[in-house]
């Protein structure tokens, strides 16, 4: 008789009922872990990809924290601080994609596989969260970024879809505590990487992510430092080019702004790192 199955639902089972019992674990403990563990970084810690197979081999871990997720309901999320709020979304947001990928690992060459002409993988509901059956697009675009309620183009660094184009993975969680500096941080990593965003000097030009493109709006929120594309870029002007001068014309905005196609390949650590 194969017990896995049944020991995996009585593990989801339990840490729900635990969660319950004594509230949610702000600190992500078990998805701290599990990234501290399989993310692994490179481009002087600016891009990172993720050990598929390592964490395949530790799904039970990985479905106990979504367990813990899904018991939330939408009751006790809306008890939470907006920090609280949003890390335990960006969490969510990032693990249920890993758990999406692991449906079909190791045969599948992008998450775009998931999906096909008339489905996309961001709209498979798979899973529930706040007592609703949910996708992921629910969590990016109807929780995370609806208007009026977080407003932070930060999170666009901090959510990843699992692909070579998107900011990288943290090794390591969201928490409340440290939110505000991890967002920071992560702009500052994703524009430092010149495979992703760069200032072009001969050519006066810079080269960003798609990302900008999809998502320029909500850099004109109002949102301190990051309130415009322009202020975005400026404000990272160090990160973007290499030398005093280029710097200069990136702070001044002296640039043609293109947008780099965008690396749909999975960010599988079984492929070199660049």
């Amino acid at each position: 008789m194969n017990l896995r199955p049944f020991l995996l639902g009585f593990l989801i089972l339990a840490c729900a009922t635990l969660v319950r019992a004594q509230g949610f674990d702000h600190s992500h403990a078990a998805w701290n872990t599990l990234l501290a563990k399989h993310v692994k970084t490179f481009s002087n810690g600016n891009a990172s990809v993720l050990d598929y197979t390592a964490i395949k081999a530790e799904q039970a871990t990985l479905k106990a924290y979504l367990g813990a997720l899904t018991a939330v309901s939408e009751a006790e999320y809306g008890k939470w601080t907006k920090a609280q709020r949003l890390a335990f979304l960006i969490n969510a947001y990032n693990a249920y994609t890993v758990e999406l990928i692991l449906t079909k690992y190791p045969d599948l060459e992008s998450i775009k596989d998931l999906g096909s002409v008339f489905s996309s993988p961001w709209k498979k509901k798979f899973f529930s969260l706040l007592g609703q059956e949910s996708n992921l697009d629910d969590i990016e675009h109807g929780l995370i970024r609806s208007p009026g309620v977080f407003d932070d183009p930060r999170i666009h660094a901090g959510v990843v879809c699992a692909s070579i184009g998107c900011p990288m993975l943290r090794p390591e969680a969201f928490i409340p505590e440290t939110l505000d500096a991890q967002l920071d941080d992560g702009m500052k990593r994703f524009l430092a990487d010149a495979s992703r965003n760069r200032y072009d000097a001969a050519g006066g030009r810079l080269q960003v992510s798609k990302i900008f493109d999809w998502y320029g709006k909500d850099f004109e929120k109002g949102h301190k430092s990051y309130d415009s594309l322009k202020s975005t870029f400026a404000r990272h002007a160090a990160q973007l080019a290499t030398t005093p001068e280029a710097q200069a014309k990136v702070r001044n905005g002296d640039y043609k702004l293109e947008f780099l196609d965008y690396d749909w390949k999975l960010n599988d650590s079984r492929r070199t790192a660049r």
